[in-house]
């Protein structure tokens, strides 16, 4: 099977949509193409996906629902504007989604929710229940509070930084353009689509093309957030939103557009994240049990196998895991506190709630953010 095929046929999809393309390009949301991609998508349910959305829109729609020809520079314009537009864009998706039986959720998050240790944590739990419950969330960036975000952010990179949330294994990017090319082919008629790159290739940064006037990205941006995928070991596809048909097509393993892949497969990017990214904060010490668990099954760490907590880690942090002899078994983000996690250690996960008088999470680390060593 092709990398094409399995990447068509992997479960869980974080899928992208552009300013230009849900506003025809400015004139106000294009309903005939969210229809299709609605269908396209919910045809990508029933064969089993698990999908993802992270929609632009809100500010372009809420320019044209405001009757503003250019984009505004004051913060407090643009921010109305994304106010504005988020009811339609959420409208448009919900109603097209219940046509179907499938019911949505509005995600609205900033860069700095999933910089903070915490929130990132929380925001990775929501969507995972989201997913579970059969829901479509559809992500955006939180414009009308966000303050760097809206001046410097661009929703490609937030895609990105939900596939490395929710572990996705596939990121569609869908925009106005065919794919990646060798250089410009707006001002190069002989340019060349590039079918399949490495993500880190350090010369897609030279091809890439700049920003149109709606959006805040343009190519080079598509570029990068492919790279911050990769280091989850998602790849992602960068394709034409305006081809019919184009997510079936995608899923059939068609070569379309620009695949950029990831050196590393999930696992070894997972670990390596972990490692490089975050500074340990304590230990918990496990029983021979829970080392066995983790080492033998793969599955998440519970507060019956820990018998003791160091250090004054908060909710979000990286712990390591230690053997009764004083080695390291793994290492991972811990859901709980240090103070938390003394109180509910050698418990079954039933109790957590009656000893905390709530509960976060069944497992003291899960195991999507455990890497055994």
């Amino acid at each position: 099977m092709s990398t094409r095929d399995k990447l068509g046929k992997s479960r869980r999809w974080v899928i992208k949509i552009g300013s230009a393309l849900l506003t025809n390009d400015g004139r106000g949301l294009d309903f005939t193409a969210i229809t299709a991609w609605v269908e396209q998508m919910v045809g990508l349910k029933a064969d089993g996906r698990e999908i993802v959305l992270v929609s632009s829109g809100a500010v372009a729609e809420g320019m044209s629902r405001l009757g503003w020809k250019k984009r505004p520079h004051a913060l407090y314009e643009l921010q109305a504007a994304a106010a504005v537009g988020q009811m339609g864009l959420v409208q448009a998706y919900e109603s097209r989604f219940m046509q179907h039986g499938l019911h949505t959720a509005q995600v609205l998050l900033t860069h700095d929710d999933l910089a903070d240790r915490r929130r990132y944590l929380n925001a990775r739990s929501t969507l995972r229940a989201l997913l579970k419950l059969n829901v479509i969330p559809v992500v955006n960036e939180n414009d009308t509070v966000a303050t760097e975000e809206i001046k410097f952010g661009d929703n490609d990179t937030l895609a990105a930084l939900v596939a490395n949330l929710v572990e996705a294994d596939l990121l569609v990017i869908l925009t106005d353009q065919k794919g990646v090319y060798d250089c410009d082919p707006r001002q190069n008629p002989n340019a060349n689509l590039l079918t399949e790159v490495e993500a880190d290739d350090p010369a897609l940064e030279r091809m890439a093309t700049g920003a149109g006037a709606l959006g805040r990205g343009g190519m080079i941006t598509k570029i990068r957030a492919a790279r911050r995928a990769a280091r989850s070991g998602a790849s992602t596809i960068i394709v034409s939103g305006r081809e019919p048909d184009i997510l079936r097509r995608v899923s059939a393993g068609e070569v379309a557009g620009t695949l950029l892949k990831p050196r590393q497969g999930p696992i070894a990017a997972r670990k390596q994240w972990l490692a490089s990214q975050m500074t340990v904060r304590g230990q918990v010490h496990l029983d021979a049990g829970a080392v066995t668990v983790l080492r033998q099954s793969g599955r998440s760490l519970l507060p019956v196998g820990v018998t003791a907590v160091e250090g004054g880690f908060k909710r979000g942090e990286l712990v390591i895991c230690q053997a009764p002899d004083g080695s390291e078994v793994a290492r991972g983000l811990v859901n709980y506190s240090a103070d938390e996690a003394a109180r509910i250690i050698g418990q079954p996960s039933d109790r957590i709630e009656s000893i905390l008088g709530y509960v976060d999470e069944p497992e003291l680390i899960h195991r999507d953010n455990l890497v055994v060593v």
